[in-house]
């Protein structure tokens, strides 16, 4: 098998989560499916998975029952100016090349197959303004944060807050809200020195309001939706399918949720009463989708926050359903979420930008 498309394939007997896992490590975020020997089954994305967990599938299932079955292909006497016309018009990044019996013996990948650099395949924009929780005092990063506030955290050779910033501007956001208290001034003038090319603006709290209170401020100041994220998270997803999705399925509320993957190291005892044992399971392992930290919000949903009172996005979730509103999880991938609010993920944050430099 050819070294360089070995990290694509994946045989149909693979497991949803170990797939999980393979895909993570591609940053082409797509694998293909092939039977034992090596034809072309379907292709699989994260999309794909996101909607198997969405529906409730099991991560122990094969990807064979999650993957898409039918792919574009192209055989092996392909023309490159039909290729071109084909990822343009399905908007596809890769198409597999196959031999006369379907095996998979090339990937034409979207920057391979435009190499003259006229063609570039730009992330889709979104026109959603992003609002930045900054006001909190980051004390699980002290005592970095006696000094510096928590957004002004050095990230390699940016900040924290300007790697969130930076995440979004490749999808055209241009308009930011800071949500600011402890330390705002130096966060202020650290950006009027920066002076950065993308507005921001500030909402101001006088006294902590939890991490949805200052949001009050913004009812009826912002049309259709807006994201909102914590100051210590960054995110390596799609922005685009995060809001495609939140409208789609008109969500007032979408959370984005992270599959975390725990791994007992031991053997985990089930027991009845007197203690006699009734399950003893080796190393389990178990799945949980977690609270990221960051939202897409319908504009409307604000006004459900009271003014000048001490709220977080907990509560307004839970005010939204109570109101008959819809709230939803958008999931993404262990290695897509980066967190940096404590001291042991900080120093995983800052391996992972050493290495990419």
């Amino acid at each position: 098998m050819n070294e360089r498309i070995a990290p694509f394939l994946i045989g149909r007997a693979t497991t949803v989560l170990q797939a999980m896992r393979q895909l993570e490590d591609t940053e082409q975020k797509i694998l293909f499916v092939v039977d034992g020997g090596g034809a072309l089954v379907g292709s699989l994305t994260d999309g794909d998975i996101r909607r198997w967990i969405l529906a409730g599938g099991d991560l122990d299932d094969p990807i064979d029952n999650v993957c898409y079955g039918d792919p574009s292909r192209v055989g092996v006497d392909y023309d490159l100016a039909s290729v071109r016309k084909l990822m343009i018009g399905q908007s596809i990044g890769c198409v597999p090349v196959v031999d006369d019996e379907d095996r998979v013996v090339d990937l034409l990948f979207w920057e391979r197959v435009f190499t003259d650099g006229s063609e570039h395949k730009p992330p889709v924009p979104i026109d959603l303004p992003v609002v930045i929780m900054a006001g909190g005092k980051g004390t699980r990063l002290d005592p970095f944060t006696r000094v510096l506030p928590k957004p002004l955290i050095p990230l390699g050779d940016k900040t924290v807050i300007e790697r969130i910033i930076d995440s979004f501007l490749r999808f055209g956001v241009s308009t930011f809200y800071l949500s600011v208290h402890n330390k705002s001034r130096i966060i202020k003038s650290y950006f009027e020195e920066l002076d950065p090319s993308y507005s921001i603006e500030y909402i101001e709290e006088d006294s902590p309001l939890g991490t949805a209170g200052s949001l009050r401020s913004l009812c009826g100041a912002v049309d259709g939706s807006l994201i909102v994220t914590n100051c210590d998270i960054i995110l390596h997803t799609d922005y685009s399918e995060l809001v495609e999705f939140h409208e789609a399925n008109q969500n007032d509320i979408t959370i984005v949720g992270s599959l975390k993957n725990y791994l007992i190291p031991y053997g985990v005892c089930e027991i009845a009463g007197g203690g006699e044992l009734v399950k003893f399971t080796e190393k389990p392992e178990y799945n949980f989708l977690v609270n990221t930290g960051m939202y897409v919000v319908r504009a409307e949903t604000l006004c459900l926050i009271p003014e000048g009172v001490f709220f977080h996005m907990t509560h307004l979730i839970e005010r939204t359903q109570e109101t008959g509103g819809r709230v939803a999880l958008f999931p993404v991938s262990d290695k897509a979420w980066i967190d940096t609010g404590e001291w042991t993920e900080y120093r995983k944050a800052l391996q992972r930008f050493e290495a990419d430099t």
